[in-house]
């Protein structure tokens, strides 16, 4: 089945806003650990709550699904989230692969689909035209995958996540809008060592 390629101004007709999105997945957050990929998803976690229990990617672009991978089969009695955004998923596309192959059902990854390249000028992704993100990890074998591109859509998210099969992987459709930046701390040994003691359970 063919697809057709999507004119330039798409995303701005988007209704969802990233930070409402994320700040509603978090707001009961918990003990859930959170990985977020670089740029734009670590500033909207971090306005809706900087948390020890939040791992922000300051660098290592592409390497967000992997890390949660990691998280979710070290501690398969907690739940991990992963935000991160479609420019980081495709240089990383080869995770989805892996954790079809692990299979772990604590995971779940929420793509914020803006179709654009936020950090280096808002260039169009490949998500943009052809590649269906859900779609590749339906194919890699998430047993859940969905996208989501309306208000009903986002209501409903927060609980239907965890109530999927996992690992599961949503692609959630955002405007692509600037939002103020909201930075986490910017140490990464800091950061890191701030979540290993949280997950610990070490003063």
């Amino acid at each position: 089945m063919s697809r057709t390629p999507t004119d330039d101004g798409r995303a701005d007709r988007y209704p969802l806003g990233r930070r409402a999105v994320v700040a509603a997945l978090l707001a009961d957050a918990g003990d859930l650990l959170v990985v977020t990929g670089l740029g734009a998803p670590a500033w909207d976690a971090t306005a809706a709550g900087d948390r020890d229990l939040t791992f922000p990617l300051w660098g290592a672009m592409g390497g967000a699904v992997s890390m949660g991978l990691g998280l979710a089969l070290a501690r398969p009695e907690d739940r991990v989230l992963v935000l991160t955004g479609d420019g980081e998923l495709l240089m990383g596309l080869g995770s989805l692969s892996t954790v079809g192959h692990q299979q772990p059902a604590n995971l779940a990854v929420v793509v914020l689909d803006n179709e654009r390249y936020g950090e280096t000028g808002g260039q169009r992704t490949h998500t943009a035209r052809h590649t269906d993100l859900a779609g590749v990890a339906a194919a890699c074998g998430w047993p859940s995958t969905w996208t989501v591109r309306d208000e009903a859509g986002a209501a409903e998210l927060p609980a239907r996540l965890w109530d999927t099969a996992g690992p599961r992987l949503v692609v959630v459709k955002v405007a692509a809008a600037n939002e103020p930046l909201v930075m986490p701390p910017r140490d990464g040994v800091w950061l890191k060592e701030r979540f290993r003691r949280a997950l610990l359970d070490q003063p």
